[in-house]
């Protein structure tokens, strides 16, 4: 009977680790820490980078000023304290002489690197001492030699560089690949026919596999890449076009009535001529919702362009068409806010308007929701209140969800569930239209990958009579004088936003890895009332505050009768105040590129020139690019673009909240090619197979529907 760590039959794909024979115990489980289980998981366990390895020689014919490589024996060790630089040396002889390896703070390796040890190292060798002395190599790298196994270095090579880990490393990781790769290859089966292959000039996926890890050449490595980055993208893009296809042979949605009288009336509702970009986005909105498959659309837009607008616009077609409509913002301010100023809008209509929030009592909440289910309310606007189960309309024929980065892909579909069962004799589901709308501009490229379900309208013009923001970042020394340019400010009449990271020391020194030293509200307030704001109108505002209380605050600030607020992020997004006219974030570092942005999108709104002083001492590479990026540009959509080559797609676009798996070999700012490409051809691809039911289609459908199936709501494709 074989042992469980024995290898009990030929090496599958799926065999695990622990089981192949040609692993050591310590490898699988060291692996097994790395998420690597299985023969398949080591093969995809792909490497990061490759390094030229030049052919090895004897250590007497190694070329000083040169990168070497060598092998030897260590002869003896010891460790040099140094003062400031200690170091670990190493003497390495072979047959015909010896090299002296010096490595600098890393007296750790006392105890990794013992005399008798076999050693392949590289580094630039150079000599030292007189005539002609002895030769050095400093911080070298090196790798414990398997002698049994491992081959000397007859020729330059390329050296795959492995993700890894301490208990096990490149090296070893690469020893893995070579014990399983030649009888893994022939086992890996392409999705993928060889005409189409042909037509794109693209390796079979065995051969990239085996090109990723054993390169011949840097052009193999670069060949591989391109095969395994395409594979990925492509897989993606069939998911989001199959689940096109899938709604519109599965879901229909009411088609609303358009004219130009019912154009007409709802203009007149707006006091202002819409913008030419909301003329043409509102004309992209309308050829959606007056047919009967689901819209599905994005319109974005930077701070302040007037996505509110198109939003209304949606929803006041539905109730001129009968039917109800219903808006989803990410906070009850933002929410209550829509409700106060569609309300204002809205005065002397006929259409009937419903606020639904977590902070109803339950008498209100259960009239609120009579009202909705009898279709006695024509708009509803809340917050994730509107996903919960007894929320029921009698007609909802549009969503608009505010902020969509905010919300999942779960619960956009929540929402579509809440129209009527589908008509009778169509067995298509009735579903909402859907609109979603984003102040944080998503750049074209993550637009294209994760969106691609979504048709995007852009509003690239902000309306008139909007005056640019200056910016300035300061260190907290600065803070007098800018606490001076504000009391200036607010002595000639105008408003001011005071930001800070949170409400109290304890929250904010928490999420700051302890720093007591962090601003947080209460301080902040105290210190503005005691000195350099004091006899000024001071008013906070946070989301521990009930909604009342928020919302007396903000009317009093909009109303003029408070001067500065002290607030943390609740004041994000939606707060629209003309009169302020300054804003300062205190340990500005702390937020993200596109909450900056979002921050200062609060000033600007009116006429008058504004300012946004962002106090900082950013501690990281990554604060210090995102605030000089701030400072250099108002333009949302350049700021997306440096948020996602600072952060990667994954950060910026909340891809792990979403649900979708991240890449492994593509890099979307590097293969934004390959991502044009991989999207033409899945697009092409649905079109003649809608199902990818289709012969030899198999494969594909099976790899996609595993990976993407689940966040893309594919599961009732298989």
């Amino acid at each position: 009977m074989a042992r469980a760590a024995e290898q009990p039959g030929p090496l599958r794909l799926s065999t695990p680790l622990a089981e192949v024979r040609a692993l050591r115990p310590a490898w699988a489980d060291a692996l097994a820490r790395l998420g690597v289980f299985t023969v398949a998981d080591l093969v995809k366990h792909l490497p990061m980078r490759y390094e030229r390895l030049e052919a090895e020689a004897p250590i007497r014919d190694l070329a000083p000023g040169s990168i070497v490589t060598a092998r030897g024996e260590v002869s003896a060790t010891r460790v040099r304290p140094g003062g400031r630089r200690p170091r670990f040396e190493a003497a390495l002889l072979d047959h015909t002489g010896r090299l002296d390896l010096v490595w600098f703070n890393q007296t750790y390796l006392k105890d990794r690197i013992l005399p008798g040890m076999r050693l392949r190292v590289q580094g630039q060798a150079r000599r030292f001492g007189p005539h002609g002395g002895w030769l050095q190599i400093v911080n070298p790298k090196w790798e414990a030699l398997d002698e049994d196994r491992e081959a000397a270095v007859q020729g330059a090579r390329i050296r795959p560089v492995y993700p890894a880990s301490e208990a096990m490393n490149s090296a070893r990781v690469e020893q893995a690949v070579s014990r399983v790769l030649d009888a893994a290859l022939p086992q890996i089966e392409d999705h993928l026919s060889d005409e189409f292959r042909r037509a794109k000039d693209l390796p079979a996926l065995a051969e990239a596999y085996r090109m990723a890890h054993r390169p011949a050449s840097e052009e193999e490595a670069a060949a591989a890449h391109r095969r395994l980055a395409y594979d990925e993208l492509l897989l993606l893009q069939l998911g989001v076009f199959l689940r096109r296809a899938q709604v519109r042979r599965t879901m229909r949605a009411e088609p609303l009535r358009w004219s130009e009288q019912i154009d007409r009336h709802i203009r007149a509702r707006f006091p202002f001529a819409l913008t030419r970009a909301q003329d043409r986005v509102v004309g992209e909105v309308v050829a959606d919702l007056t047919r009967d498959e689901p819209a599905n659309r994005l319109i974005q837009g930077d701070v302040g362009s007037g996505k509110t607008v198109i939003a209304l616009y949606a929803m006041l077609l539905a109730a001129a068409s009968g039917h109800q409509a219903a808006l989803m913002a990410p906070t009850e301010l933002l929410a209550e806010q829509h409700f106060l100023s569609i309300g204002e809008a809205l005065r002397g209509a006929d259409v009937r308007i419903e606020l639904l929030t977590g902070a109803l009592g339950r008498a209100e909440r259960e009239s609120a929701l009579a009202r909705i289910a009898a279709g006695e309310a024509d708009l509803v606007i809340g917050t994730h209140a509107l996903l919960t189960g007894d929320v029921k309309f009698r007609s909802l024929a549009v969503v608009v969800i505010d902020e969509q980065h905010r919300f999942g892909v779960h619960q956009r579909a929540t929402l579509r569930g809440k129209a009527a069962d589908a008509a009778a004799g169509d067995a298509r589901a009735l579903v909402p239209h859907t609109l979603v709308m984003t102040a944080t501009p998503i750049p074209r490229t993550l637009a294209l990958t994760l969106l691609g379900d979504l048709d995007v309208s852009t509003i690239d013009e902000l309306p008139p009579g909007r005056t640019p923001i200056a910016t300035r970042v300061v260190g907290p020394d600065k803070s007098p004088e800018v606490y001076g340019f504000v009391r200036q400010r607010l002595d000639a009449g105008d408003q001011a936003y005071i930001v800070v990271p949170a409400i109290d020391t304890g929250a904010s020194a928490a999420g700051a890895g302890g720093d007591e030293d962090l601003a947080d509200l209460r301080s902040v307030m105290a210190r503005l009332e005691a000195h350099e704001l004091s006899g000024r109108r001071l008013a906070a505002l946070h989301g521990r505050l009930s909604a009342r209380t928020r919302d007396h605050v903000m009317h009093r600030f909009r109303a003029g009768l408070i001067d500065a607020l002290v607030a943390t992020t609740v004041i994000e997004v939606g707060v629209d105040v003309p009169n302020a006219t300054v804003m300062v974030i205190e340990h500005a570092d702390m937020f993200g590129l596109a909450q900056l942005h979002q921050l200062r999108g609060r000033v600007g709104r009116g006429g008058k020139r504004s300012v946004c002083v962002l106090i900082a001492e950013p501690k990281t590479p990554d604060a210090e690019l995102r605030l000089a990026a701030m400072a250099a540009t108002t333009d949302g959509f350049a700021l997306a673009e440096k948020d996602l080559e600072i952060r990667g797609p994954g950060e910026v676009f909340g891809q792990k909240q979403a649900g979708a798996p991240p890449f492994r070999v593509a890099d979307l700012m590097r293969d934004r090619d390959l991502l044009v490409m991989a999207r033409r051809d899945a697009a092409a691809w649905i079109e003649r197979s809608p199902e990818l039911r289709g012969p030899g289609e198999d494969l594909l459908r099976k790899r996609l529907l595993k990976l993407h199936g689940r966040w893309l709501g594919l599961g009732d494709v298989g």
